[in-house]
């Protein structure tokens, strides 16, 4: 190992150029992380819509609205932002699932039992 003038440690010989960037790649990558990102607020917004949802029906407070969809969702092994979409669906006058209501339920009941 070689050192430089300004006491930094570097291996002689192991300096990278720079790869020639393809346009088309380069293109093919910005194009699957816009989408991803939409993905992501759009997941975000259901969230989110949910957890206002849990606090008008169950009256509580915002950080117990969050609480509430994570216990749902680890009780019945669907996805957070999968719980969210059928909490909006619900609102919207689609049926919940038996296995979601009974665990909402469950979970709404434990959460006003904790803020007294």
């Amino acid at each position: 190992m070689d050192f430089r003038h300004d006491a930094r440690p570097e291996q002689v010989g192991t300096r990278l150029t720079p790869e020639p960037v393809d346009p088309g790649a380069r293109i093919t990558d910005l194009e699957r992380e816009k989408l991803q990102l939409q993905k992501t607020i759009t997941s975000h917004a259901v969230v989110d819509q949910a957890i206002g949802v849990v606090i008008a029906v169950g009256g509580l407070h915002p950080r117990q609205g969050f609480d509430v969809l994570k216990n749902v969702s680890q009780h019945t092994n669907r996805k957070l932002r999968a719980v969210a979409g059928l909490v909006i669906d619900w609102v919207s006058g689609e049926p919940l699932p038996d296995d979601v209501r009974r665990s909402l339920d469950d979970a709404l009941a434990k959460a006003r039992a904790e803020s007294g």
